[in-house]
């Protein structure tokens, strides 16, 4: 049981109640206590198992009975029962794009959609085009999503399978017969998405660590187990393998296993020119050859080294030019977690986020940032309670005066006012440039209209990244992982406008976001653009997004030097024109 669980059970039965129509404070009860739960400081499972939960704010006392139960016996007895009033099938329309509680509502109720099978069928056939809200413009894109969905049944998003990765992998290392264990695959490349995720230990006891891996809590079915191998499936389909090995073959397995099958062709390639085999459990000679025996390797450094290598970093074993600069002395020194001094882009309740501005300025202090950026939407996003001119006004009081309240106990922590500006479709901005002049910086992103033709999103995010009131363009291609493809838009075009504006780039690190995407930043820092690695974080606990982006980051070969948000307090004073607080 974990406080994510927890949270997920509160979230899953304020959906269900809003299926059924009942209050919205009940509705509302259950989100905030989702919340709680994941924002308390303490251990909140072993408090909610032991009944101590009382004089917690946003937990009630049916709040309270319910966590008891469910952390105390791992089932919620309210929570079956409601899931029994519905179709299981339902729920799998949540994830389809475009459908909230309120629609899939009315499918049910009018029309039986009780599956994305039944979903799909009536949307074929016209049947949805005939209900009130819906039409056939709805119908069409639904079966876009589906299609979409369908494409990308067997993918996870990175930051969807940290936690059972993790957790199983110090699972493995904590076993008596474990050497020494590593995830490998996708993962460790840091892709956005996977399909499956490769474990690899060092073991002299293979078959006991094959079925300490098999009997781990997280699994929920064996695909396939042998004395070194096994396959097994989590609980939301999630397929994890694990290979063990001996000891002095580990480094060439965790090689083999971490990049990605371009690289090892290339890597394999070097091998035969240097007159070797290289394969999933050595280097050896290669027949025919007078090569001599080759070391058993302690490490993958060690194997590089033997190749003629610096050490390639994990995410940039993907074959786009990492093997000639590892041999040539030319791989970067890629930017680390410990580099980030602050970070951009972050919402309050103000808008759409779940933590007050004095929440979310703690919990970055309490992280070691020396500042943090308040980036509320604006107006025109009604749907996120964007801010009007009048209350983002309000805001930057609020934080002028929270930063002139708190400048001698701050420790040289710094808010900087912000707003996450729309991009209307015409290409120009939200507020006014009066406005704009009095905030200390300005993101400008899409949130609307994500179906123009190329040519027309191109100029419009080009006509404002490169407005002279904007510091950095937000979420250049509006993707949500596996939910939404990226709008058409010619991202060379907006980067080489970027470079000559010097408008930054946001590497949005929210995990279903990843957006610029990883691919282009090699490219954009060519150009002479800046990066800012910025989480969209909507409550305190997601400013841990950092560390995805510094992942994103480090796959896109970047250093410390291309990304804004590692200068030190005085440094982004400098960098946004703005005078030392006195």
């Amino acid at each position: 049981m974990t406080r994510e669980t927890l949270a997920e059970t509160l979230e899953d039965i304020a959906l269900l109640l809003e299926l059924k129509g009942e209050n919205p404070f009940k509705i509302r009860a259950y989100r905030s206590g989702a919340d709680t739960v994941l924002q308390f400081p303490g251990d909140i499972v072993a408090r909610a198992r032991e009944g101590d939960l009382n004089g917690i704010k946003g937990i009630g006392e049916a709040l309270r009975q319910k966590l008891h139960e469910l952390a105390a016996t791992g089932t919620l007895e309210f929570h079956e029962k409601l899931k029994a009033e519905f179709p299981p099938g339902l729920f799998e329309l949540f994830r389809i794009q475009g459908l909230g509680p309120k629609k899939i509502k009315a499918l049910y109720e009018t029309l039986q959609v009780d599956s994305v099978a039944r979903l799909k069928e009536v949307c074929a056939s016209g049947e949805v085009a005939t209900l009130a809200g819906f039409g056939k413009k709805t119908a069409e894109k639904l079966l876009e999503a589906i299609a979409f969905r369908e494409a990308n049944a067997e993918r996870f998003r990175l930051g969807d399978v940290v936690a059972p990765v993790e957790e199983i992998l110090a699972s493995l290392k904590e076993h008596p017969d474990c050497l020494r264990a590593e995830v490998a695959g996708s993962y460790r490349r840091a892709k956005e998405t996977v399909h499956d995720v490769d474990f690899l230990v060092a073991t002299g006891q293979p078959e006991k660590i094959i079925e300490h891996f098999v009997s781990h809590p997280r699994v929920t079915g064996v695909i396939a187990q042998g004395p070194t191998k096994a396959s097994v499936h989590l609980a939301d389909g999630l397929q994890c393998d694990l290979r063990a090995v001996a000891n002095d073959e580990f480094a060439c397995a965790l090689a083999y296993f971490t990049g990605s099958k371009e690289h090892n062709v290339a890597m394999r390639g070097l091998a035969l020119s240097r007159g070797y085999t290289l394969n999933e459990y050595r280097l050896a000679p290669r027949e025919g050859s007078d090569s001599p025996e080759a070391p058993v390797f302690e490490d993958e450094a060690q194997l590089h080294r033997f190749l003629g290598l610096d050490i390639i970093a994990p995410e940039l074993r993907e074959n786009t030019g990492e093997i000639e600069a590892a041999a040539s002395g030319e791989l970067p020194r890629l930017l680390e977690l410990e580099n980030l001094r602050g970070t951009f882009h972050n919402h309050t309740i103000a808008s759409d986020g779940r933590n007050t501005l004095e929440e979310m300025a703690e919990a970055a202090r309490e992280l070691g940032l020396q500042y943090l950026g308040i980036a509320d939407h604006s107006k025109s996003s009604f749907q996120a309670n964007g801010l009007d001119e009048k209350r983002l006004r309000q805001q930057i009081a609020e934080i002028r005066e929270w930063n002139l309240c708190c400048r001698d106990e701050g420790g040289g922590f710094r808010l900087f006012a912000g707003s996450e500006v729309d991009i209307l479709k015409d290409g120009s901005l939200d507020f006014d440039d009066e406005l704009l002049g009095e905030l200390d910086y300005v993101v400008a992103s899409v949130h609307n209209v994500m179906n123009l033709p190329e040519a027309e999103m191109t100029a419009r995010i080009i006509q404002a990244a490169t407005h002279p009131r904007v510091t950095m363009l937000g979420h250049l291609t509006g993707r949500l992982l596996l939910e939404r493809e990226p709008y058409p838009v010619d991202v060379p075009a907006v980067i080489e406008a970027c470079a000559a504006s010097g408008t930054v780039i946001e590497l949005n690190c929210n995990p279903w976001r990843l957006d610029m995407d990883w691919r282009w930043w090699k490219y954009a820092v060519e150009r002479g653009v800046k990066c800012a690695i910025n989480p969209d974080a909507h409550r305190t606990t997601q400013l841990d997004y950092l560390w995805f982006g510094v992942r994103l980051a480090r796959k896109g070969w970047l250093t410390r030097a291309d990304v804004i948000n590692t200068l030190d307090l005085a440094g982004m004073e400098e960098f946004l024109g703005l005078p030392p607080l006195t």
